[in-house]
């Protein structure tokens, strides 16, 4: 039977790699790819794939494995990818910068293929969806980020700003800031999103006195907050949903 086009670019591959003198230990994650799928294998096997060549004694999987031990205690495994810096990756043995900005780009395809399925029929009326939405651009992020979203009067997406790059324990951010933006812009009404990088989505007090000023602005200038939602890990919190808005 006669390989498909894909099949001959493996095994020209395969056949290179071999002459490059990997072990047929290093292929196993191909060959179970091949014969059984993707859901096969492990993650640390997924990522040796991608890294393709061991190193002074460490085979693909080993150097994948030790990839996956990076990171904190809140994101290990294949979540680290999208945290760790360059420089961090090529603390591991066997990673060059090719190899780390491989891994990078993994990291970044996923987290946007993520957002481009979140993405179909979003509606702007639902803290839900728009939380699921952004949680996965906000939620690894270790410094805390400002998003507005201006609308128009249908509640369709006009533009989103990321106005404040915060401290790792705040953003700091001014009614002033946000509106210039949604006049400039035409809306009718905004949403405001922020992440908490302790994981934790629960507003502070802080959070609650800016809400408050920048609702009392908005209704100044005619332009509605219609909810402000903070991002945490895997979950969020709504001042729409908790009635928080109008008190």
């Amino acid at each position: 039977m006669l390989l498909c086009v894909s099949e001959r670019i493996w095994m020209k591959s395969f056949n290179n790699m071999i002459a490059d003198g990997d072990t047929c230990e290093d292929m196993l994650p191909y060959e179970r790819f091949l014969k059984s799928g993707p859901e096969s294998l492990t993650d640390a096997e997924l990522l040796a794939i991608i890294i393709r060549t061991g190193a002074n004694g460490y085979s693909p999987v080993d150097i994948a494995r030790n990839v996956l031990e990076l990171g904190n205690t809140k994101e290990k495994g294949l979540n680290s990818l999208y945290c760790l810096s360059i420089d961090e990756l090529l603390k591991v043995h066997g990673i060059g910068k090719v190899k780390a900005i491989m891994l990078k780009s993994v990291a970044e395809l996923a987290k946007r293929m993520s957002l481009q399925r979140a993405s179909v029929g979003i509606s702007f009326e639902n803290p839900e969806m728009i939380a699921r939405y952004y949680m996965e651009r906000l939620r690894h992020e270790d410094r805390e980020n400002v998003v507005i979203l201006s609308l128009n009067n249908k509640l369709k997406l006009i533009n989103e700003t990321t106005l404040s790059l915060g401290t790792v324990n705040s953003a700091i951010i001014s009614p002033r800031d946000i509106f210039i933006q949604a006049l400039k812009s035409g809306a009718s009404s905004i949403v405001m999103l922020h992440n908490h990088p302790s994981g934790d989505p629960a507003p502070s007090r802080a959070d609650i006195s800016i809400t408050n000023k920048i609702r009392d602005s908005g209704n100044m200038l005619d332009i509605n907050l219609k909810d402000h939602i903070i991002i945490g890990d895997q979950s969020y919190f709504s001042f729409l949903e908790k009635g928080l808005l109008w008190q």
